[in-house]
């Protein structure tokens, strides 16, 4: 389920403040050196980087 784009276009990696961008069912960071993949739950982002996923 996609997210509404008003909201994406409010939410930022926690980890560096770079925008994220909606791919499958993660949010993934633009930052260059950060690239954390956030999964959406439920249709709930879900920004803990505990939760986070480290590209490959």
């Amino acid at each position: 389920m996609p997210l509404e784009a008003g909201l994406l276009e409010i939410l930022a990696c926690p980890a560096c403040h770079a925008p994220l961008e909606e791919r499958d069912d993660e949010l993934i960071c633009t930052g260059q050196d950060c690239g954390l993949a956030y999964p959406v739950r439920d249709g709930i982002p879900v920004l803990l980087v505990d939760e986070a996923r480290r590209p490959a």
